[in-house]
């Protein structure tokens, strides 16, 4: 069962670890299983970021602990769908949390431009 902190303040679990906000994009539109995750992220980030199982299995277990996502039930593809296959889905927690993140991020890419580290402002 998720321990999320009571009324939680989505800035309160921020920062995220770089692997916990891919996570969690790539929950982002739908559930999915542990490969259809690791698929996602690869895909997304054209091989940049490598999750291992392990790894993912982990990271998913904190975030539920946390409140950010949950198993589900969903089987966006039942015909196409091994039953033993945990699905996963983000809370409405999570995507508050993915939400300020993206905007934390978005602000430090601000400043890099206005130093101009990334070109014109």
């Amino acid at each position: 069962m998720a321990r999320a902190r009571p009324a939680a303040d989505p800035r309160s679990f921020l920062p995220l670890t770089p692997l916990a906000f891919q996570v969690l994009l790539a929950l982002a539109d739908e559930a999915l299983h542990g490969y259809a995750i690791i698929r996602e992220v690869g895909e997304r980030t054209a091989g940049l970021v490598r999750l291992r199982t392990g790894t993912l299995y982990t990271l998913l277990q904190r975030l539920a602990d946390e409140g950010l996502v949950e198993e589900s039930d969903a089987r966006p593809q039942p015909s196409e769908d091994d039953q033993r296959r945990r699905y996963y889905r983000m809370t409405e927690l999570g995507r508050h949390v993915l939400t300020a993140e993206a905007r934390r991020l978005e602000a430090l890419v601000g400043e890099a431009r206005r130093k101009r580290v990334l070109g014109r402002a």
